[in-house]
């Protein structure tokens, strides 16, 4: 039987809208245990809704990657060794659509939304839901003037950077991020090169608060990212610059819609202006320690993959390391399986190579101590 559908007034933002943020208030039934990676069962189950009403749009949001939308991580959880939801308290969970077809599926799903939210066995009430970013378009983002140029980094926020992770919030990789979903919806493409120069030579650190940690994210591997706030101060400008001026005001004000970094769409780059007055939602114990031990295992098993080289070693140990270590901490094979989008029996042969794979380093390791 379809889940029950809760009627619901008209939603506050026009057909023309081409930006908004929407913030769901969840309670859960009872007590529920969560898995580290529960932010891939968040963005499976945003998927599936769309897919309800509006399959095309469905297909595009998971293939195409320009993504335009963002899901946070929920907000409000305990910070304990088990990751636990805990009955009848309230947590948060952000979506933001960042172009037209997106807001306009997201306001038919608002009339109609769903009485619960379906977390692998954990069912959890949508008790409520509000806009938080208002809505409005990437014309008036430009045309408006902004009143901060701080930004707050909620969640680990990261960027690629030639294979690996660069934590650091440089003014000319954040802009970087945000002209990409600028130049993808907003059906105004400004050049790369000149502004991102421009960038480099008139915005520096006033001052920053943040702090580095290891999360895990997406469907295999860790990331290392940031915490935080940080300010940014315009040095003087000449009349040239007046319109990249209004540019980077327009992008300080897109990045609570649009995130910042990668892996936005499973929680990471969760973005507010304003320098953070509050301590962000700490990362829980279980999911640190669950991203530290892909990272060491990831580090062993690529160091046995590197006659393979390149981006298909990299990938092939971030998932032997991302299958071993979630299968070290509990879960079913089947589950990891349909996480990761892998058959059932390639994730069983995967287990097998990974742990022979361990269980001979360790031997050698081992030989090495006993010969010492």
């Amino acid at each position: 039987m379809p889940p029950r559908r809760l009627p619901s007034s008209s939603p506050p933002w026009s057909a023309s809208t081409e930006l908004v943020g929407v913030e769901l208030s969840l309670s859960p039934l009872r007590d529920c245990r969560l898995y580290p990676e529960y932010a891939i069962g968040l963005h499976a189950w945003f998927l599936d809704q769309v897919r309800q009403n509006n399959p095309e749009l469905s297909a595009f949001l998971h293939d195409d990657p320009a993504k335009p939308f963002t899901l946070s991580r929920l907000v409000g959880l305990p910070f304990a060794h088990t990751l636990t939801a805990l009955a009848h308290e309230t947590y948060y969970w952000t979506i933001t659509a960042l172009n037209q077809p997106v807001c306009q599926w997201l306001a038919e799903w608002w009339l109609n939304r769903p009485a619960q939210l379906e977390l692998r066995g954990a069912a959890m009430q949508i008790v409520d839901a509000k806009v938080i970013y208002p809505p409005t378009t990437y014309v008036d983002l430009l045309n408006n003037s902004i009143s901060s140029t701080a930004l707050s980094f909620c969640s680990p926020t990261s960027f690629r950077h030639r294979g690996h992770h660069l934590p650091l919030p440089l003014p000319k990789t954040l802009f970087q991020s945000y002209l990409r979903r600028w130049n993808d919806f907003s059906g105004e493409v400004v050049d790369s090169e000149d502004f991102l120069d421009w960038i480099d030579e008139f915005v520096v650190i006033a001052r920053h608060q943040i702090e580095s940690l290891k999360v895990t994210a997406g469907k295999r591997g860790s990331v290392t990212g940031f915490v935080g706030s940080v300010e940014f101060h315009l040095l003087p400008l000449g009349q040239r610059e007046t319109e990249y001026a209004e540019l980077f005001g327009a992008l300080v004000q897109l990045a609570p819609y649009c995130g910042t970094g990668h892996k936005t769409t499973f929680g990471l780059g969760q973005t507010r202006v304003g320098w953070l007055t509050a301590a962000p939602d700490p990362i829980p114990p279980i999911e640190r320690l669950a991203a530290q031990r892909i990272t060491e295992l990831t580090e062993l098993f690529l160091a046995l993959k590197k006659r393979q080289g390149g981006h298909r070693a990299i990938n092939s140990a971030e998932t032997w390391a991302t299958i071993l270590a979630r299968r070290e901490l509990g879960e079913s094979l089947k589950v990891i399986a349909v996480d990761l989008g892998i058959p059932y029996e390639t994730v069983k042969t995967y287990l097998k190579l990974a742990r022979k794979a361990l269980n001979d380093t360790q031997a050698e390791d081992g030989k090495m101590i006993h010969k010492d």
